[in-house]
């Protein structure tokens, strides 16, 4: 792997890599920096949290004239929570360059924004709903950009936002340098790259680079009704610092955060029928550490980067490889060891089978941990608390209390107590789930032959996907309803 300082970066960028705690350039890094320094087009296959921001944030803050106060390049990307981060990543490494970007997205007071533009930042970073709006009502030019981005433009396809893609890029010269990144290519965005792109330079990761080699892939076959107390179980044994956990509908979210917070869990729910408030409180418990488990659907989790997650559960299988390496890129982010956890029922045994194949992933299957196995897990953590608070001394108040039990019963006895009132039994609390019935994908392989994106009838989590080119607007415009689509 190469250094930052041997890919020709100026001086003010490395010195903000060299701030953020960067020394070396991931492949996609290595990979497209240089040539997008030389001006090509750019066609990036590669997944989230591989550290494609960067692979073309850096070329963008290259290129920009801080000496013109106009917009000189935008990306477009498939929802607000990534929009903000990518413009946040950017002004993190265009600390010393005096370089402006902005999100725009909706949710935000689009008047608020207006005023914003005004003060002529150099990029802008947004969702293509909202970018249209602006573009409408002449509150942003694109036409003297010189760069245009589609981050994660897969994503925007299964979103219903093709169509916005085009009329956004009609507003941009023809003579810029565009770069998409992707982690799969349908056949629609192979026909936009052929659309809007000139000659562009296809980079793409190794197959066994599809999934992150840093995260560790496994499967448990457990029975439908046996689940719930399975991940009961996992969560105790694996202890994650922080996990996201993937449900099929907004029902089963919704049971599964109820289910776990009864049982002493910190967790919430995140789907389509939050507004965005709702969804922006949920993030920033999350991000701040008040829950540590997230439960979502595909959906809702689209654009979700959270650093730090170290496990993803997938608690209903995912219906295709694509919907798998999107999951599964939640953790092992940034060079990070992460762990994806898939539960399988005995009929779905055939659908991780083409999933790891499509995938080019290794998924190993393991052994369920026994109830004793999950009770020894949280024994151990209570005795970690609890030397924990003697060691920071934060027990004096009870000092006298715990003298007059000392003078009734043993230590043996009264610890075993202690433990055992921090250690809950899992079935001391019943959860009950509703079944949902398994649902397969039609072709269950990734789309890098560029073949069409088939819709799933009856999933309302993935309603008005594209195909080829075209969605369905009424479905995309119900979910601006639902704030999914800002």
């Amino acid at each position: 792997m190469k250094t930052f300082d041997q890919l020709g970066i100026s001086g003010p960028i490395q010195r903000a890599i060299t701030d953020m705690g960067f020394e070396e350039a991931s492949p996609i890094q290595e990979k497209a920096i240089p040539v997008a320094l030389t001006g090509k087009d750019i066609i990036g296959q590669a997944q989230t949290g591989t550290g494609k921001t960067a692979a073309f944030a850096i070329p963008i803050l290259e290129k920009v004239d801080t000496s013109k106060e106009h917009v000189q390049a935008i990306v477009i990307a498939p929802t607000r929570e990534l929009a903000i981060q990518v413009s946040e990543e950017i002004n993190r490494l265009a600390k010393y360059m005096g370089i402006r970007a902005l999100p725009i997205y909706g949710g935000q007071s689009i008047d608020r924004q207006i005023q914003a533009l005004k003060k002529r930042p150099h990029i802008i970073t947004g969702t293509p709903g909202r970018l249209l709006d602006h573009i409408q009502r002449r509150t942003l030019r694109l036409d003297r950009i010189s760069m245009a981005v589609l981050d994660e433009a897969d994503e925007m396809l299964d979103m219903g936002f093709l169509e916005d893609i085009e009329r956004i890029l009609k507003e941009t010269p023809e003579n810029k340098q565009t770069l998409l990144f992707s982690a799969t290519m349908p056949k629609p965005i192979q026909n936009l790259a052929e659309k809007f792109m000139r000659n562009p330079e296809h980079l793409q990761m190794k197959a066994k680079e599809v999934t992150a080699p840093t995260v560790q892939q496994v499967y448990y076959e457990v029975n439908e009704r046996d689940k719930f107390d399975v991940l009961c179980r996992l969560l105790d044994v694996d202890n994650p610092e922080l996990a996201v956990i993937f449900g099929r509908t907004k029902r089963r979210v919704d049971e599964l955060s109820d289910g776990l917070n009864k049982r002493g869990y910190l967790a919430d729910g995140l789907h389509g029928d939050l507004n965005q408030r709702q969804r922006d409180v949920v993030m920033s418990k999350f991000r701040e550490g008040n829950i540590d488990i997230l439960v979502a659907t595909d959906v809702a989790a689209r654009g979700i980067d959270v650093s730090g997650v170290t496990h993803v559960y997938n608690f209903d299988i995912p219906q295709d490889p694509e919907s798998y390496v999107h999951r599964i890129g939640r953790t092992g982010r940034a060079g990070k060891k992460g762990l994806a956890i898939t539960f399988v029922t005995p009929r779905e045994i055939g659908q991780i089978r083409s999933i790891e194949k499509a995938s080019k992933g290794n998924i190993q299957r393991k052994t369920v941990p026994t109830v004793a196995e999950a009770m020894e897990s949280k024994q151990r953590m209570a005795m970690e608390k609890m030397v924990q608070l003697v060691e920071e001394q934060q027990y004096a108040p009870f000092k006298e209390t715990a003298s007059e039990l000392l003078d009734r019963y043993d230590s043996i006895t009264l610890v075993s107590v202690a433990l055992k009132m921090l250690t809950k039994d899992e079935k001391d609390v019943p959860v009950q789930l509703t079944a949902e019935a398994p649902r397969f994908a039609s072709k269950p392989k990734l789309k890098f032959e560029g073949k069409p994106r088939r819709n799933h009838k009856g999933n309302k989590e993935s309603a008005g996907k594209g195909g080829k080119g075209k969605y369905d607007k009424s479905s995309r415009n119900s979910r601006y309803k639902e704030g999914i689509l800002k």
